[in-house]
């Protein structure tokens, strides 16, 4: 039986909060979640988590069952909320354009350019009701405040409701919309810079600047993200006022994770030691590791909009990863990858809980 350390007085708040042990969240990733990753963070007493991003109603409804059945503790799942900033409908002419810009990607693995489809993601409302029916312990949210509805129906439910912000002034917007904790999410975070109240640019501001102004503008637990690989992070957040400490990168990393062996092998290469920030391969602003197809595509300077760019991409990159080529695929990290020294999640559970000591 493992004996975690003691968590302070208020870690034990947000403890309390999501019926977890320790003060621990993982990262919930957009396309690369797993759910034995998922799983072991919450067996060992932590909150997995597990972002939904692209998922129907039907995907939604089993991804939870599986879930369900690989682990009896808490979970939480994750939906972006469309905040106004995504692309409406672009003409055939313009898709086509942006689809172009793309074809040598699709020729060197062999696939054919897709036709614009109906729609680039699922309804969103369909995903809010398929997760509210799925009943995990935790719905978390990115790119905005969801509604009140959402909120209060979450609530009537027994589901805990957490936000995302980037800045002070989102934290304060997330608590008036009555959700029951936010993750303060530094600009070191790996993968997309999930800003809503102004242009993710404007709004990077680091994890250990923004956590203690978070936690003295809000009275709701604050969860710490971005930079945080090891016990001295994690101490680190707690003693700014942190409630929590959500990590991506170094769960990222693991066994357990649904990365391809090759991206995990970057993130613990030399090359992870420098990130940046791109809207190349989805539209939106976000941190990775540089490759070929970020340089070639920031280059040409033709980039669509979210989600016009993230879908043509994303018809390739999951085949990219496939063949493990780095070189065409999506490589999120932040900037602790450097840190990263463990190959499971019970392993990185345990090096940041030494911090608790």
């Amino acid at each position: 039986m493992t004996t975690h350390p003691r968590p302070s007085a208020s870690a034990s708040r947000v403890a309390e909060l999501f019926g977890i042990d320790v003060p621990v969240v993982l990262g919930p990733f957009g396309g690369v979640s797993s759910v034995p990753l998922t799983a072991a963070v919450s067996d060992g007493g932590g909150l997995g988590s597990y972002g939904l991003y692209g998922y129907d109603a039907g995907a939604i409804q089993r991804t939870a069952a599986e879930l369900r059945a690989a682990t009896a503790k808490p979970f939480a799942l994750n939906l972006w909320v469309p905040n106004g900033s995504e692309a409406p409908a672009v003409p055939q002419e313009e898709f086509n354009r942006y689809a172009s810009a793309l074809t040598p990607y699709f020729e060197e693995l062999g696939i054919p350019l897709p036709d614009m489809p109906a729609r680039y993601m699922p309804d969103y409302r369909e995903q809010v009701e398929a997760t509210l029916e799925a009943r995990p312990a935790v719905m978390s949210f990115v790119f905005g405040v969801p509604s009140p509805d959402v909120v209060e129906e979450a609530h009537r439910r027994g589901i805990k409701v957490v936000g995302t912000a980037t800045t002070v002034a989102e934290a304060a917007a997330l608590e008036a919309g009555g959700v029951d904790a936010v993750v303060a999410s530094g600009m070191e975070s790996g993968g997309h810079r999930v800003s809503f109240l102004k242009r993710a640019e404007e709004s990077l501001i680091g994890t250990f600047a923004l956590v203690p102004q978070a936690a003295d503008a809000v009275s709701i637990p604050v969860i710490a993200a971005g930079g945080v690989a090891d016990r001295r992070g994690f101490a680190a957040a707690l003693a700014l006022g942190a409630q929590a400490v959500q990590v991506g990168t170094a769960f990222l990393a693991t066994r357990e994770s649904a990365a391809a062996p090759a991206y995990r092998t970057v993130l613990r290469s030399p090359a992870a030691a420098q990130t940046v920030l791109t809207r190349a391969l989805s539209g939106r602003l976000a941190r990775g590791i540089p490759n070929r197809i970020i340089a070639e595509i920031e280059k040409a300077g033709t980039v669509a909009p979210f989600p016009v760019q993230n879908w043509l991409t994303g018809r390739f990159r999951p085949e990219a990863a496939s063949r493990n080529n780095t070189e065409l695929m999506s490589l999120w990290a932040g900037q602790s990858a450097p840190l990263l020294r463990h190959d499971t999640a019970a392993e990185v559970l345990a090096e940041l809980l030494a911090g608790a000591r």
